[in-house]
């Protein structure tokens, strides 16, 4: 299993357009990547889940990717918040 945390620093925070790339890039990996902020919990592959979550600028969220790719994607979904959010 492999987690981290990430502060968002986009000034509208995880809007539509960023939560559906997001879930693009979770979708690229066989692993279950679950993303967790404001006490609530989702499947970061589902947009709803994201959406729900209601995340603005300075929230933070947590990322956990468990599976067989879970090293590159945990990699990668830590470099798209980076670059994204």
């Amino acid at each position: 299993m492999k987690q981290f945390t990430y502060t968002i620093q986009d000034e509208v925070g995880i809007h539509a357009r960023p939560a559906g790339l997001l879930v693009k890039k979770a979708g690229e990996f066989a692993s279950t990547v679950t993303m967790e902020a404001n006490g609530k919990k989702g499947d970061a592959k589902k947009i709803m889940s994201i959406m729900m979550m209601g995340v603005k600028k300075g929230h933070e969220v947590t990322i956990t990717i468990e599976g067989p790719d879970e090293d590159a994607a945990a990699e990668a979904l830590e470099a798209f918040m980076k670059e994204n959010l």
